[in-house]
C-alpha cells in the first residue's frame, strides 16, 4: 500500500511537467520557422490590426515572413485575403495588377495579408501546410523582392 502512495505522489509531482512539452501545432510551427531560416527568410511575430470587414477571426499577433527588396522598387501595396484566392486592398478593391494577381493566386489559403514597401515584401501567414506551403511563400517573396 505504501508503494502505491509513493507512486501517486511522484505522478502528482511530475504532472505539471507535461505542460512544458510543446503541442503538435507548436512543434509544426517551430519546424516551419527553422526551414524558413535555412531558406534565408526572416520571421517575426507582429501585432496586427486587421480590417473590420474581414469575415474570419484572425490572431492578434501573427507570424510575418519577409524578405528585403532590392533598390529601385518604389511601389507599395497591401492586400488581405478575404476568401481563398480573393485579395482585396484597404478599400475592398480587388488587385488589378495581372503580375501580382498571378503571384497572389499561388499563395496558401492561410496567408492573411501580403504587403510591399520600398524596403521589404512581407506575408502574414498561419504556418499551416508544411514544407510545400513554405516553398510557395518563399517563391512569392523571392519573385517580388
Amino acid at each position: 500500500m505504501s508503494m502505491g502512495w509513493v507512486l501517486l505522489f511522484v505522478a502528482l509531482a511530475l504532472s505539471p511537467l507535461v505542460w512544458l512539452v510543446p503541442s503538435r501545432r507548436q512543434r509544426g510551427s517551430m519546424e516551419v520557422r527553422l526551414q524558413a531560416r535555412r531558406l534565408g527568410l526572416a520571421m517575426q511575430l507582429v501585432p496586427q490590426a486587421w480590417p473590420f470587414w474581414l469575415e474570419r477571426e484572425l490572431p492578434g499577433s501573427c507570424p510575418q515572413y519577409h524578405r528585403p527588396r532590392l533598390r529601385g522598387h518604389v511601389d507599395a501595396w497591401c492586400y488581405w485575403q478575404l476568401a481563398e484566392g480573393t485579395w482585396l486592398n484597404q478599400w475592398r478593391e480587388p488587385c488589378e495588377d495581372p503580375r501580382l494577381v498571378e503571384h497572389l493566386a499561388r499563395l496558401p489559403a492561410d496567408v492573411y495579408k501580403a504587403e510591399a514597401t520600398p524596403q521589404m515584401v512581407a506575408l502574414c501567414w498561419g504556418e499551416r501546410g508544411g514544407e510545400e506551403a513554405l516553398q510557395r511563400v518563399d517563391a512569392f517573396l523571392r519573385a517580388l523582392a
